[in-house]
């Protein structure tokens, strides 16, 4: 890896900030004062310090974030602002992506991380990955309406989902319910409800898999996974 791109993902300022660090003779590899930016290093055994100070270089960035509304999931966009933009620019050098999309109007759980092969894990359809999410519906939610999800439910498109589990918190004239469903077909939570000839007013991803959204977080804030949660979901694989 070249030490300008180590420097800038370890902190220490921009790829222009880090030649002007280098340029200075702060930076040593191995005891040897390195002043080009494409030299290469190996992050594993090069012992690299910063005016005598022992860089520790940190490949991978695991955050959680309540999406709010508004805001898509994606990493760049011409009209909207994304996730990516709610971080702070030290974050943004690591180019994480969020693990999957929530609607521009859905808020809450989402994973962002630069880690391509966790995120695979997690949004491949054959680890059946399960997504909880909290809706408020327009209109009354039954019990057949929980049996319905329970079989699957056919799509306007024809495609039948795989069995759900639909739980109802409160069922008036604006029902509110928890849904668990193991896919990530577009738009799916809207769809299913929308077989059953309701809509959803609101929704809200409360968990993915073993990882549950910090209801300490309000939208737009997000924090680092703890080592707890990260070696949780690693697990999973």
């Amino acid at each position: 890896m070249r030490i300008d791109k180590l420097l800038s993902n370890s902190g220490f300022g921009s790829r222009k900030e880090v030649k002007i660090l280098l340029k200075s003779k702060a930076v040593e590899v191995n005891g040897e004062t390195v002043r080009d930016p494409k030299f290469h290093v190996d992050e594993n055994t090069d012992e690299i310090s910063v005016a005598g100070e022992p860089v520790v270089y940190r490949e991978f960035v695991y955050l959680m974030m309540n999406k709010p509304q508004g805001v898509i999931s994606a990493t760049e966009d011409r009209f909207d602002e994304t996730v990516i933009d709610l971080l702070t620019e030290g974050e943004q050098r690591f180019e994480p992506f969020p693990v999957g999309r929530l609607d521009k109007d859905t808020e809450g759980l989402l994973l962002i991380t630069n880690d391509g092969k966790l995120a695979h894990e997690l949004l491949s359809p054959k680890k059946h990955v399960d997504k909880t999410y909290y809706a408020k519906i327009d209109s009354p939610v039954t019990d057949e309406d929980v049996e319905a999800f329970t079989q699957g439910v056919v799509l306007d498109d024809g495609y039948e989902t795989k069995p759900a589990q639909l739980h109802i918190l409160n069922s008036g004239a604006e029902s509110e319910i928890e849904l668990t469903i193991t896919e990530g077909k577009f738009h799916q939570v809207k769809r299913m409800f929308e077989s059953v000839g309701k809509q959803v007013v609101f929704l809200k991803r409360l968990s993915m898999g073993s990882l549950t959204l910090d209801d300490r977080l309000a939208p737009g804030k997000y924090r680092e996974l703890s080592e707890e949660e990260l070696d949780t979901i690693k697990q999973r694989k």
